[in-house]
Formats: structure tokens, C-alpha cells, sequence
């Protein structure tokens, strides 16, 4: 057996990357960690999930102070908002997460981590630092990056991703966003809802484009009562910086060009998955610009080197890299071959309302060809929901011929975490009888996953061949109220 500087090498300090070299390293392997960056986290951490949330959450609340009438309050207008105040709030929730990703808590783990840019010399090795560094397996983790598109002008006009977005001096007094997917949307109505005036400018007839239409609609129009202004079928000619402003000349769906004028410009149109630099042409491991090739167990073409997380394409979540992660340690550690499965992957955009899913949509299901019925029930028959005043949305389910559910969408307050039940359903393969017996708490948001599992019931129980049935049984004579 030949003999490697390490037992495991790891590319990527991000969620995949991580969760392979803790358990790795706890698993008695002996471990190196690879990250290109000066800290572990990842974009997550550093320029994703948490600042994202972060910042929604204090677009959230200043929303709430000016919306004090609505919950029987006082109006006041408060002052504009100070941005430094904002993103220094941001970094402070950083650095308090970025504690459990530090150096010495891997170290104490077991792991060796070096920070540079690797690149593979051949399959079992890497040059970094001018020396060259072994091991029996690797893992490929290495995340993804903001996509920024061939658009004349874009090169020579200052714009925004979200590494920058998070660290502003000011708040921009206008943006223009490019893209309506998730992390468009999101920071579509938090910047709106800080004092930003915001324009959205998405190529397709539907935000959202992956959700279903009936409730990507509804989170557009909750968003345009807020301000927000959408483009759709709307594709971009041409940017051009003008000092103080950004001109975006688009093309729209009656073919009329017309000039846009914002402070800043946010591209959001997607991600790449990172593997420049990597020298995976070297070492024959195919790759496009999706990401890195890999089986349904992440390996490459090599049996011995894995991929993982954003790199490899797929569903771009930190849950799902995370989940890969653990893939990659069955295979690679363990040595009991497992497969990924993505078939109930849940996800959420953080909008007010929210959107969550997980399994199919009615989309879908018409794309696979699949039969099935919608049972449905809206937040403005929930009690809690009406009490926080909260009752835009709904939830649905979709159920299959023999009555399994095939997917669940939620719309409306707290979303992802009502989808939380619906991931231990489904993963489970727990019966609808069970969610529709159960005693759930009143007043809760969570009461609305009862009810719709009972709705599928009562259509049977409360039918008229039951009427008919206990009539003659028991001589009920029903019509008590004339």
C-alpha cells in the first residue's frame, strides 16, 4: 500500500467540506481540510444563508415599526436607516457562528487545516504552497460563486453580488436586480422594506421559476403591495455606468427598449460552481458549467476522489450539501456504498410570506406525467395566523392515486419551519391518519397540517353513504336545526 501524507484530503471549507472532515476526523482518519478563503464557513456563513437571514430579519422588524396601526399601535415613522448599523449586526451574527467553524475546534477534532489554493499534480496529490501535499482520498468541495453573464457594459460598471451586498457603507436609494430567483426575491423586499426603491428584472414570465406558479404569484404581488416593482419576460441589453448611477437598457416582452436608471445594480442570476484553478483537466475528472461529474455514490472518474456540495451542481442548498457530505463519509470512510437521494429535498425562500417545498409540485407532477389531487387550506382560516396578522397563503398537498402524498407546498407565515413536520411525514412514510388523529397545540400556525390531513378524512367520513349507514344502524334522523 503506498504511503500518502493523509488518509482523507478535503478541497472546501463550506458545509459538504466540513461535515466530511468532522466525522472523518472523529472517525480516527487521518484528516486534512483545504480552504481557499481566510476562514472555514463557507459562503453560507460568510455571504449567503446567515447574513441573508440576518438582514431579513432586521428588514422584518423595521417593517413592523412602521406598520404599527395595522396591530391597533400608534403610527410613527421612523428614521431613515443607517446601513453600517445594519451590516454591523450582519458580521456580529457571523463571528458569533463562525466560532463553531474556527481552526481550533477542527484542530481539536483531529484536523489538519491549511488555508491556500491547491491544485491537483495527480490523482493521490496536490501542489499548494510550493510543496506538494498526498492523500489515499479526496474530496472535491468547493463550493460555487455568483454566475455574472456576458452583459455589454458589466465589465466597466461597478455591480453587486452577494459578497458585497452585505457590507454596504449606505443603503442604496435605488437598486435594479437581475434575476427572480430566491436570493433575488429575498433581497428585493428587504432592501424595499429598509427604503430602497427596487426594480426586478426577470427573463421569464414567473419569479420563482421552479415554484408553483399559483403561489409564486402570490409572493410577487405581496411584494408589489410593498413597493417592488417586477419586469418579467424582460431580458437586458446592455449596462452602463453614468458616476452616481447605473443605466440598464432592457428589451421587454412587446419588444419596446427601455432605459432603467438605479445607485446600484445586484446580479442575481444564478451560480457557478467553482473549479478553476483546480486542475481537474490534469487528472481526467470531466466537469462543465454545472459543476463536477459525479455518480449517484459522488464519485468522479476516479473511484478514490469525491464531489460534493455546490461544485457538483443539483440542488445548491447548505442542507443538501451537508446531507452530501454524509453521503461522502459512508463511501469514503466507512466503505458501505450509499447513494444520494434527492427525490425529498426540502427548500424555502425567505420571503414574507415564505415559500416552502418539498417532493412535488403541481408542476412537477404534470411534468412527470403523474396523476394526482390537491387538498388544500389557507392561512386566513387559522386562528393563530389571523391573530399575528397573518393571513395571506396557504398550504398544499398533493396525493397520489393510492392516496401517499407526493409533495407539499406552504405559503404564509413561518413556512419553513411548518414544512418541518412534512419532512418527518414524508421521510417516515407516516400515514395521513396519523398527522389528522394527533393533538396539535391551539393556537398554532402548525394547526393548518392537521387540518388539511383531516380534510382528506372528513370528505369520506362525512359522506352520505355514512349518513345512510348510521341512519339504518342506529335510527339517527338527522335536520336538527329547521
Amino acid at each position: 500500500m503506498a504511503n500518502y501524507d493523509y488518509d482523507l484530503g478535503i478541497i472546501g471549507g463550506g458545509a459538504a467540506g466540513l461535515t466530511v472532515a468532522s466525522g472523518a476526523a472523529q472517525l480516527g482518519a487521518k484528516t486534512l481540510l483545504v480552504e481557499k478563503e481566510e476562514m472555514l464557513g463557507g459562503d453560507c456563513l460568510h455571504y449567503g444563508c446567515v447574513p441573508s437571514k440576518t438582514l431579513i430579519k432586521s428588514a422584518h422588524v423595521f417593517h413592523l415599526m412602521k406598520n404599527g396601526p395595522k396591530f391597533g399601535l400608534p403610527a410613527i415613522t421612523p428614521p431613515p436607516v443607517d446601513f453600517r448599523q445594519v451590516a454591523a449586526r450582519i458580521h456580529s451574527v457571523i463571528n458569533a457562528i463562525q466560532k463553531h467553524d474556527s481552526v481550533a475546534r477542527f484542530c481539536k477534532l483531529g484536523v489538519k487545516v491549511e488555508f491556500g489554493s491547491p491544485t491537483f499534480t495527480d490523482e493521490h496529490a496536490i501542489a499548494m504552497g510550493g510543496k506538494i501535499i498526498s492523500a489515499r482520498a479526496w474530496v472535491i468541495a468547493t463550493g460555487s460563486s455568483p454566475d455574472i453573464p456576458p452583459i455589454e457594459g458589466l465589465k466597466t460598471t461597478p455591480y453587486l453580488t452577494n459578497r458585497d451586498i452585505f457590507s454596504l457603507e449606505t443603503l442604496p436609494a435605488s437598486m435594479i436586480i437581475f434575476g427572480g430567483g430566491p436570493i433575488a426575491v429575498e433581497m428585493a423586499q428587504a432592501f424595499r422594506r429598509l427604503g430602497t426603491r427596487v426594480t426586478v428584472i426577470q427573463r421569464s414570465g414567473q419569479i420563482l421559476s421552479k415554484e408553483d406558479r399559483e403561489m409564486a404569484d402570490i409572493v410577487q404581488q405581496a411584494l408589489e403591495e410593498e413597493g417592488v416593482t417586477f419586469l418579467l419576460n424582460t431580458a437586458v441589453l446592455r449596462v452602463r455606468n453614468l458616476g452616481s448611477e447605473r443605466e440598464v437598457v432592457v428589451k421587454n416582452a412587446a419588444g419596446e427598449t427601455i432605459s432603467l436608471k438605479g445607485e446600484a445594480i445586484l446580479v442575481a442570476l444564478g451560480r457557478a460552481p467553482n473549479t478553476s484553478g483546480l486542475g481537474l483537466e490534469k487528472i481526467d475528472i470531466p466537469f462543465d458549467h454545472n459543476g463536477i461529474t459525479v455518480s449517484n455514490y459522488l464519485r468522479t472518474s476516479h473511484r478514490h476522489i469525491y464531489g460534493a456540495g455546490d461544485v457538483i451542481g443539483g440542488y445548491r442548498f447548505t442542507h443538501v450539501a451537508g446531507y452530501e457530505g454524509g453521503v461522502v463519509l459512508s463511501n469514503a470512510v466507512f466503505h458501505l456504498p450509499k447513494k444520494a437521494d434527492y427525490s425529498l429535498v426540502p427548500w424555502c425562500t425567505y420571503t414574507h410570506p415564505g415559500l416552502a417545498s418539498i417532493g412535488l409540485n403541481e408542476k412537477g407532477a404534470q411534468k412527470a406525467g403523474i396523476d394526482y389531487t390537491v387538498w388544500r387550506e389557507e392561512f386566513r382560516d387559522n386562528d393563530r395566523g389571523l391573530a399575528e396578522g397573518e393571513s395571506i397563503g396557504m398550504i398544499k398537498l398533493l396525493l397520489g392515486s393510492r392516496g401517499k402524498p407526493l409533495g407539499v407546498q406552504i405559503l404564509g407565515p413561518q413556512a419553513g419551519e411548518l414544512l418541518n413536520e412534512w419532512v418527518a411525514v414524508m421521510n417516515g412514510g407516516v400515514g395521513l391518519s396519523k398527522i389528522a388523529s394527533a393533538i396539535h397545540p391551539y393556537p398554532t400556525l402548525g394547526e393548518i397540517n392537521k387540518r388539511v390531513a383531516g380534510a382528506v378524512f372528513s370528505k369520506k367520513l362525512f359522506s352520505a353513504p355514512v349518513r345512510k349507514g348510521l341512519r339504518f344502524f342506529f335510527g339517527f334522523r338527522g335536520g336538527g336545526c329547521e
